[in-house]
């Protein structure tokens, strides 16, 4: 079993590419984490974990993260990518993330909405939100990404 992270951000970035493949990759840079290698996990938000702006990593390190991203090669589509954390009186979290096509703000609301629901779900009080969204007009190959990085 892997130590438990005690340290979580949200991030969000886009970027345009010359593939898709790219466009996902600078919009990592974008976000602040494309010089990490992550690891895509599930969406539960560690006890007593400390919300950090910026990531302070070496580059190349193995970083648990939930997150949602989308590209496109259509040029003039609306592309965006919304992740938010919820947070619980007893100090852990559910992380949400999403993606589609429309605006931040749909992302927003998409993002709160599956919070409310999960914290529902789980019958226990939603005491606070975090939320981060993007959107991002396509030029020629766009992507929208928004993640929760966790780490020691």
């Amino acid at each position: 079993m892997l130590a438990t992270p005690t340290k979580f951000t949200l991030v969000t970035g886009a970027a345009e590419g010359g593939t898709k493949l790219n466009a996902f990759d600078n919009a990592l840079l974008a976000a602040g984490i494309g010089n990490l290698n992550l690891l895509r996990v599930s969406s539960i938000l560690p006890p007593d974990a400390t919300y950090v702006e910026q990531v302070a990593i070496p580059f190349g390190s193995l970083v648990p993260t939930a997150y949602g991203s989308i590209t496109s090669d259509q040029p003039g589509q609306l592309l965006c990518a919304g992740i938010g954390v919820g947070m619980a009186a007893s100090g852990y979290g559910v992380i949400m993330e999403y993606s589609d096509y429309g605006s931040r703000e749909q992302a927003e609301e998409m993002v709160a909405q599956m919070l409310r629901e999960a914290f529902q779900v789980r019958g226990v009080t939603l005491q606070r939100t975090l939320i981060k969204a993007v959107e991002h007009r396509v030029e020629r190959i766009g992507c929208a990404f928004a993640g929760s990085a966790l780490w020691y």
